[in-house]
């Protein structure tokens, strides 16, 4: 188990250079210059004279070659100094800080709600197959994998905000500030990124469990007159789950991807929205270092996925 995990972590450092390369070469290979979109929209682009131009290049490291840029961007990332945004004028550290939480509050909900919601609703397609549930369960995980996440959230917007005003439409509160307000602003995005996940996680789950409930174990257990409880919950489940989880992993990903959508559509403050805004400026330190971020989020999440399958199926070994 150790070398596997030494092998991974090399495997991480690895695909993180590799992000680093692409999203700080992409972004730069894309037309526009960000210090004249911030004079522009600052409303000083007449009365700014190329010598003042030139400062404010020098002022964020953009007069210096790329490879010289992009081994400052990396070793200050690495000793905590995530740079400063040039459209905000601020750290960026401090900003993520601001920002984090509240993508952290949508993307936790929506990970709770779409293992559970997708483990449960697959367990019981499986187990009562062909009936009333599994027929309802199954063409619903398609539209779930299908409906646009924008486009599901015009439509509660329209819905419960417009028509019924049972919901806010955007903004946010901090849960700490008011629960029963941040509980309303959340209900519509958590339902927008966890649709996603409930449907991939119910089909992986009612696939996998039909294969297991085959198996001659199960079929003994029945044998042997235990309850159905007993042999779904502690002989199927545990087998049954391993897809599921690898699903888990990937849904990080996923839910960290649909914040981006998600958060521009109900003007959420969160890295979501900060993203949008920092591509649509060309604030190049913000995008790469919430990429980068985003990365390390991921990358840990999987190597956790990949460690919890020997205790799930105690057969599988590392070496």
């Amino acid at each position: 188990m150790t070398t596997f995990i030494i092998r991974r972590l090399l495997q991480m450092v690895l695909v993180l250079i590799l992000v680093t390369l692409l999203v700080f070469f992409v972004m730069r290979l894309t037309p526009g210059d960000p210090i004249y979109l911030y004079i522009a929209r600052s409303g000083n682009i007449e009365n700014m004279s190329m010598e003042q131009m030139e400062r404010l290049r020098q002022q964020y490291g953009l007069d210096k070659p790329l490879m010289v840029q992009y081994f400052d961007w990396v070793g200050n990332f690495f000793r905590g100094d995530l740079g400063k945004s040039i459209i905000y004028k601020d750290d960026i550290g401090t900003l993520l800080k601001s920002k984090f939480p509240v993508t952290l509050n949508l993307g936790i909900l929506a990970l709770l709600i779409s293992t559970v919601l997708g483990i449960l609703a697959g367990i019981a397609a499986a187990v009562w197959r062909g009936k009333w549930i599994d027929k309802l369960v199954t063409p619903s995980s398609y539209i779930g994998l299908t409906i646009p996440v924008f486009w599901l959230g015009y439509l509660l917007i329209y819905a419960f905000g417009y028509k019924l005003a049972w919901l806010p439409i955007s903004g946010y509160t901090s849960p700490f500030v008011d629960l029963g307000q941040n509980i309303k602003q959340v209900i519509m995005p958590v339902i927008c990124i966890s649709v996603f996940g409930i449907a991939a996680n119910a089909r992986q789950m009612r696939s996998s469990m039909l294969e297991v409930i085959r198996q001659d174990y199960i079929r003994t257990a029945w044998a042997k007159g235990l309850s159905e409880r007993v042999v779904i919950l502690r002989h199927a489940l545990k087998n049954s789950v391993i897809p599921v989880v690898t699903l888990i992993g990937f849904g990080v990903g996923i839910i960290f991807g649909g914040d981006v959508l998600v958060e521009t559509v109900f003007s959420i403050p969160g890295l979501g929205f900060f993203m949008t805004m920092s591509i649509i400026n060309k604030d190049y330190i913000v995008i790469q270092s919430i990429t980068l971020i985003m990365s390390l989020i991921i990358l840990s999440v999987n190597l956790i996925v990949d460690i919890s399958y020997a205790w799930l199926d105690p057969r599988i070994r590392y070496s």
